[in-house]
């Protein structure tokens, strides 16, 4: 859990009269934070323990209704919003310079969840929003500001699970999204932005959670003497149970919403971990499971679908292999692989996508017509639709997957406690979304290993038993501490005993 320094204290570590302003919130809204968190806990419960999953709600006034959502000027064009770590503040004018029309700036996933990046991934934020963000470009020996530009700057905050500890007196915790959203507005001139500000909210799990996010966003223009939908939002769709009430999460916020987006990684993610007590769900190996696999299309057009039928924007989800100028083959393997994914969210009906290289962009952006699609609808969908295909016949299961994932979460996390939510490993951009893939994917395959066979190279059955897990573990770590420094070594050694622990004991939560 993020937690402030020693000693820290509101009224002395943060800019004058923001206690006063914090606390107000903090009281308000922190206690219908934590019930909701709540009964997340107790929806996973239900479901791993008496079968009880996600469905489609009754039909209400939210999907009834003849109500609408306006999409305003300044983003009507998100065909490709870039993404990255706040807290770096090179990448993050390299994203505001790509050309993009959007660009979002991350303080959850792809940031290590510290105190110091966050206060970084405020200060640049702030900075991006006035226009005066810098870096020193120390090959060219220059230094590089922000260009002048149409951008729609988003700022992601952390998700409604998360708490932030030792910042209020008497340790109690608070709302880290509460306390991001108020670190981000509290010094904001709103006259001086581009656009109303844009938050982008993730890991919603229902749509009563979108009415705090309104009443939030709500509370802070009134005490920022702002007008009462001055704020802006995007949200992710990146958990199961929230890909079945999109509609009414939109209805719940559409004074402010624009605009929902597929977070497929998370996504598949948390589809992993609902359905974890069903050998039927035991995916392939991560890499070998295609863009367009059923259960990812049918959200894509479901969502296509609801968005577009009430006005907003529907985005797609990240590309995770990366381009490099170093390597041309590889270069070329990811920009071609860009493309195809990104052509079949747009044949989807999809506005817009994300990328995280500034080579994406134009890849990216080309792929999807100019500004959106919001009259595209798919006719022959099924209002309800089964959100759940089993994965039958999809991809590979083998030992190879098995120690790629074990490997690349000893690589994720080893980053993790170097201070990176995100790190390029082999080519791929692997966030806590994809570690969290790759730890479910090696749990499911240890709890389901008498019903599922996973082979080796040869073909032959490897039975994934924990004695196995350990075995392979401590291979790839060997691998990768064989040329290490002792310093670097230690810190690999820690991360695979914690990401063992992580799926030994089942924790999947997104932490």
């Amino acid at each position: 859990m993020n937690r402030a320094p020693e000693g820290f204290t509101l009224e002395r570590d943060l800019p004058a009269g923001f206690a006063a302003f914090y606390t107000r919130l903090h009281e308000t809204f922190t206690h219908r934070q934590q019930a909701l968190a709540a009964k997340r806990i107790t929806r996973l419960a239900a479901a791993h323990e008496q079968g009880e999953l996600p469905r489609h709600l009754p039909a209400s006034p939210c999907t009834q209704g003849a109500w609408r959502i306006e999409v305003p000027s300044w983003c009507q064009d998100q065909r490709n919003q870039m993404t990255g770590p706040a807290d770096d503040a090179e990448l993050v004018v390299k994203m505001l310079n790509s050309g993009a029309p959007g660009v979002m700036l991350d303080l959850e996933d792809s940031m290590a969840n510290t105190w110091d990046a966050l206060q970084r991934g405020v200060a640049n934020v702030h900075a991006s929003l006035a226009g005066a963000l810098t870096y020193d470009d120390a090959k060219r020996g220059r230094t590089v500001s922000i260009a002048a530009s149409t951008v729609a700057i988003w700022t992601r905050v952390r998700g409604l699970h998360l708490s932030q500890a030792g910042v209020m007196p008497g340790g109690a915790l608070t709302s880290a999204s509460l306390f991001d959203l108020a670190l981000v507005t509290y010094s904001l001139d709103a006259a001086q932005l581009m656009h109303p500000l844009g938050i982008y909210i993730p890991k919603s799990e229902s749509a009563e959670e979108a009415l705090w996010w309104r009443d939030v966003f709500q509370a802070i223009a009134a005490a920022k003497g702002w007008p009462k939908h001055f704020i802006r939002c995007m949200a992710l769709v990146e958990s199961h149970p929230l890909a079945f009430e999109m509609e009414e999460f939109l209805f719940g916020l559409r004074d402010h919403i624009v605009g929902l987006n597929l977070g497929r990684w998370d996504y598949m993610a948390s589809l992993i971990h609902w359905n974890l007590r069903n050998p039927a769900w035991v995916l392939p190996d991560r890499n070998t499971i295609p863009h367009d696999v059923p259960f990812f299309q049918s959200l894509r057009k479901l969502l296509v679908n609801i968005c577009h039928s009430r006005g907003a924007l529907a985005i797609g989800g990240m590309t995770a292999l990366y381009p490099s100028r170093a390597d041309a083959e590889l270069n070329a393997r990811a920009l071609a692989a860009l493309e195809n994914d990104k052509h079949n969210e747009a044949a989807c009906g999809m506005d817009g996508a994300w990328t995280g290289h500034p080579d994406q962009n134009a890849i990216a952006v080309a792929q999807f017509p100019q500004p959106n699609q919001l009259s595209y609808q798919h006719h022959d969908l099924q209002r309800y639709p089964d959100l759940r295909p089993v994965p039958a016949g999809v991809g590979r299961h083998t030992m190879d997957g098995t120690r790629a994932a074990s490997r690349t979460a000893i690589r994720y996390r080893d980053g993790v406690l170097r201070g990176n939510g995100a790190s390029l490993l082999d080519g791929y951009m692997e966030d806590l979304a994809t570690d969290r893939i790759y730890r479910l994917m090696l749990t499911q395959r240890v709890l389901h290993r008498e019903q599922v066979t996973i082979v080796d190279r040869d073909g032959a059955p490897v039975l994934h038993d924990d004695v196995l897990l350990t075995q392979v573990l401590d291979q790839e770590l060997a691998t990768l501490t064989s040329a290490a420094t002792p310093e670097a070594a230690a810190t690999l050694r820690l991360a695979r005993e914690q990401s063992e622990r992580m799926i030994v004991n089942h924790w999947h939560d997104p932490v």
